[in-house]
């Protein structure tokens, strides 16, 4: 391995003087690949149904972010229930840090949606129009003719269409695929805006998946910098087992009916087919990259060519250098059990939370600048503002307010019933009456309950004010 580490100077997407260089890996095959396409389909099929799956009304996945409305595997979030949405998100990212610790950047080959996209939709496409890695770089080479245009059309073609279909189910998650679906029936004309925004994501999407294409993962995402921070020798990573493929003498070319073993030649026969098929361009036999996304192309290759060889399968593989170096096997580190101590902790917090979360927020606020009034038979008045907000899709009606803490009313402005919409909110203008005697304070915090009909849906509390001295 002398002087093999002037690949860390460089990536392999980029010349000496920083020009791009195309990558066009061979099409891999094998068990993980099989492996891979099965569960990229599987979320590939999630992906453009979540957002049309209703639950008790509710859209399965929704993030609109200008509405500040976000729906989680069914559960509705608004602006009150940001804490909530908070520690989801850290759970998340406790998740993948695991994950990370345990087996390396997994998440990269086989859940990321930039690779499923990439590696299982748009370099299919290229392989069915423009043939495997020769045929790619032949045509790439060739002056413009009518075979070239043909393909190279027909293949921007369809790398359009698609971003575009990726572009309308992106909408759905941000704006609501009931909305998404009455904007495509009233017709772009009626909503160019959002015509607009459509036709720029779809150029973004566009230009990352035919042209920045691995450029998102070597350069763009900050997650295989994280590599550096989170692997250790005991993470199970896409290694290269360089023990047993250099051993004395190194690597070597094959020679029919030699013993390689007698000769201290190494199991690699230095054939190329795992740097060929790394849709990063890197050559995993200088061990662990950040632009290595785990996509185990380079295992299927190998595993090939060992068995073509009659060597034993396995020499680039799932390991650790702890398992390569010392033959150790997985332990479940003080590290992972830390963090999976962390991770169950925000889990159960999580679940606590969404237990005692209510289906109506409630909030009473005293009228800014008003201060109490008083009335007859010693009676002290505040005004306030209320806001109830529905979380679910069910309609409440027959709203009402009655006072909890204190002997008293609660007297809305508005005469007619209060309803609250489901998925929408009521605001309006109430006071509250509280007898003279029943308080003990100028300031004190009172209980209110709001009732839909005889079923309490939600409680609050808010300061009330009254005079000094109540004699």
């Amino acid at each position: 391995m002398e002087n093999n580490e002037s690949f860390r100077d460089t990536i392999a997407t980029a010349g000496s003087k920083g020009e791009r260089k195309w990558i066009y890996p061979k099409k891999p095959e094998g068990r993980f690949y099989d492996y891979r396409k099965y569960v990229s389909y599987l979320l590939l099929i999630f992906l453009f149904a979540a957002p049309f799956i209703k639950i008790n009304g509710n859209q399965f996945l929704m993030f609109n972010i200008l509405e500040r409305r976000f729906n989680i595997f069914g559960f509705p979030f608004w602006p009150q229930d940001f804490h909530i949405f908070v520690i989801m998100m850290v759970i998340g990212v406790v998740f993948i840090i695991l994950f990370t610790v345990a087996f390396g950047r997994i998440f990269c080959g086989w859940l990321c949606p930039q690779t499923i996209f990439m590696e299982m939709v748009f370099r299919r496409i290229e392989y069915w129009i423009e043939g495997d890695r020769g045929k790619q770089m032949r045509l790439s080479k060739q002056e413009w003719n009518a075979e070239k245009i043909r393909k190279k059309a027909i293949k921007w073609f369809l790398f359009f269409i698609i971003s575009f279909l990726i572009a309308n189910v992106f909408l759905a998650y941000l704006i609501g695929s009931d909305r998404l679906l009455q904007y495509v029936t009233d017709g772009p004309m009626n909503h160019l805006s959002t015509f607009f925004s459509l036709l720029i994501f779809t150029g973004i999407f566009y230009f990352v998946f035919a042209w920045f294409r691995e450029q998102v993962c070597v350069i763009a995402c900050p997650y295989g910098r994280l590599q550096g921070v989170l692997l250790d020798n005991k993470s199970i990573i896409v290694a290269y087992d360089h023990k047993r493929g250099e051993k004395e003498k190194g690597r070597a070319k094959f020679k029919k009916n030699e013993d390689r073993e007698a000769s201290g030649k190494g199991d690699c026969i230095d054939c190329f087919q795992c740097v060929q098929v790394c849709p990063t361009g890197i050559d995993i036999r200088n061990g662990t990259q950040l632009e290595c996304i785990n996509c185990t192309a380079c295992i299927d290759a190998c595993d090939s060519m060992m068995e073509a060889v009659d060597l034993p399968k396995g020499l680039i593989r799932y390991a650790s250098e702890e398992n390569i170096e010392k033959k150790a096997k997985f332990r479940f580190t003080p590290r992972l059990k830390g963090y999976t101590v962390v991770l169950g902790i925000l889990t159960a917090v999580l679940i606590g939370m969404l237990f005692v979360r209510s289906e109506v927020e409630a909030r009473i606020l005293r009228l800014p600048g008003q201060l109490y009034e008083h009335k007859d038979d010693n009676v002290i008045s505040n005004v306030y503002t209320y806001k109830l907000v529905n979380k679910t899709t069910a309609d409440f009606g027959d709203i009402e307010f009655k006072l909890m803490s204190h002997p008293g009313t609660v007297k809305p402005v508005q005469d007619k019933e209060i309803v609250v919409p489901g998925q929408e909110l009521s605001e309006g203008t109430l006071f509250i009456e509280i007898n003279a005697s029943a308080l003990e304070d100028e300031k004190e915090k009172v209980e209110i309950g709001i009732y839909s009909g005889d079923r309490l849906i939600e409680t609050t509390k808010t300061m009330f004010m009254g005079p000094r001295s109540f004699n």
